[in-house]
């Protein structure tokens, strides 16, 4: 908790990554793949091994809840909305091996709850490959693991999320009530990209618009409103560019509007994002877009890419902001999007 121009305020990070401290070598055990494992080569570090290559160096705080916590003190943050990382989602699996995975994941993240009730909230995954399993893997985690929600990819595979064989998915994620966490993965243009870092610098923010852009003309939250839907990195590019999306929409109706006729502009509002920007004046214009009610506080912990100290750009750069609206970045809209209560973890 801080304090904000006099007042104590809740906050919750609503974009946190964990693993398990230990991967099963799935390789082996399906005969396929590059399944993620890890080499613990020194005390509190790990390598990310995908297919006997090098993916990244983790440390403990990216498997440990009481390394998170301990860490996450320093930002008076109070509590961490946890999720996998994107590249165990694992989606080019067989369905029933991608399954076995999700499983391993969300029995594991669930532990972390367990151990730590007032401090975790977790979202699962699932194989969304197969929309009948990612369905049935979804109940269980709402369900029998009691959590509020998933995490899914911003496409899954070559299906972007408006692809019709997924819909099921999203309408049972609406009747059940579940918040859905996109996530950016699996960048588009990577061979044109290895340079630079580009896949993490521009196509991450392109993936995210083009989730947001494929919900919209794919008619997806037109006829699921209660979907509850938030997009990663601030909505990617999506903010900054939705002058022309729309502007598309109206001037070339016969390539855009084919699967849905009402105008983009006409859903902001009717979906989260969270504050990851890097930038208070990016943040400034996602929130005079957004406003307040939809914009979650995120870190993308424990990644050098996020966050690295939640709010910080808040409370220093962008104290023109009204402790009303501060109260709701930090734990509101994140309460909001989620269906719980403060009350139970503060």
């Amino acid at each position: 908790m801080i304090e904000y121009k006099g007042k104590k305020i809740p906050k919750i990070d609503m974009h946190t990554h964990i693993m398990p401290e230990h991967m099963p070598d799935f390789k082996a055990r399906f005969g396929y793949g590059d399944f993620i494992m890890l080499d613990h080569h020194k005390p509190g570090a790990a390598w990310m091994m995908q297919g006997g290559n090098r993916f990244r160096q983790i440390y403990e705080n990216c498997w440990s809840g009481k390394a998170i916590i301990e860490d996450r003190e320093k930002f008076g943050i109070d509590v961490s909305v946890i999720c996998t990382i994107p590249v165990l989602f694992s989606y080019w699996a067989e369905p029933k091996d991608g399954l076995e995975v999700a499983k391993f994941l969300n029995d594991d993240i669930s532990k972390t709850v367990e151990q730590n009730p007032k401090d975790f909230i977790a979202l699962g995954t699932a194989p969304m490959q197969d929309t009948n399993l990612a369905i049935k893997e979804m109940e269980r985690c709402i369900k029998e693991l009691g959590m509020p929600g998933l995490q899914i990819g911003s496409h899954i595979q070559d299906k972007n999320l408006s692809d019709p064989e997924l819909f099921p998915f999203f309408e049972a994620a609406a009747d059940l009530g579940a918040a859905i966490f996109v996530h950016p993965w699996d960048m588009m243009g990577m061979d044109r990209m290895r340079r630079y870092w580009l896949p993490w610098l521009v196509g991450m923010p392109a993936e995210v618009s083009l989730a947001i852009c494929s919900v919209i003309f794919g008619g997806i939250l037109e006829r699921l409103p209660n979907l509850k839907l938030c997009f990663a990195h601030a909505g990617g590019s999506f903010p900054q560019t939705i002058g022309r999306i729309e502007h598309g929409f109206n001037v070339r109706p016969d390539l855009v509007a084919i699967d849905n006729h009402i105008n983009p502009k006409e859903y902001i509002g009717k979906f989260w994002l969270d504050s990851i920007t890097h930038d208070a004046d990016t943040l400034r214009n996602v929130l005079n877009i957004f406003g307040s009610e939809k914009v979650c506080l995120g870190s993308d912990y424990p990644f050098p890419l996020g966050e690295l100290h939640p709010g910080k750009m808040i409370e220093e750069e962008m104290t023109e902001l009204d402790t009303a609206v501060v109260e709701q970045i930090y734990y509101k809209t994140t309460c909001d999007w989620l269906g719980i209560d403060i009350k139970d973890y503060v």
